[in-house]
């Protein structure tokens, strides 16, 4: 049994808020999506506000930088639920809803199993990309860490 699971967290400066026409093609989507997450082969916990999407939660200081957290039993299952299931739509069609980053947008780290990450924990991961590329500390999937042992 693995003894650690894949935190990750995504991170996108949306071009309009989410009640507005710009981003209905993206908000529209959410349910839907997060549905086909919860029920994802691998899938574990992910960030969510009562009403059932992170939309709302803000952890930096730009009220449109929107904030996806969530954590997989691995790095193939989360990469499957992100590039094979109908998630991959909203990748393609981003750039409608999302300016383009320059920083680092996304990070993956291991975790113990069963703890959940936070957010803050989220920002260092990000901060760490932006700082010193990836490593076993924290990396994305164009240059994956393996599980520790």
């Amino acid at each position: 049994m693995a003894k650690y699971h894949l935190a990750q967290v995504n991170i996108a400066l949306a071009k309009g808020e989410m009640d507005t026409e710009l981003m209905n093609g993206f908000v529209s989507r959410l349910d839907e999506i997060n549905a086909m997450a919860d029920n994802a082969e691998g899938f574990v916990w992910r960030l969510q506000t009562d009403d059932g999407d992170s939309t709302a939660i803000r952890i930096f200081d730009k009220p449109l930088l929107l904030v996806n957290m969530s954590v997989w039993e691995s790095v193939d299952t989360l990469k499957n639920f992100v590039y094979t299931s109908a998630h991959v739509e909203l990748i393609r069609d981003r750039q409608a809803w999302f300016h383009k980053f320059v920083d680092a947008h996304q990070a993956l780290w291991w975790i113990p199993v069963g703890h959940i990450p936070t957010t803050e924990e989220a920002k260092e991961k990000l901060e760490y990309i932006q700082e010193n590329g990836s490593s076993p500390l924290a990396f994305h999937f164009g240059k994956p860490f393996s599980r520790p042992e």
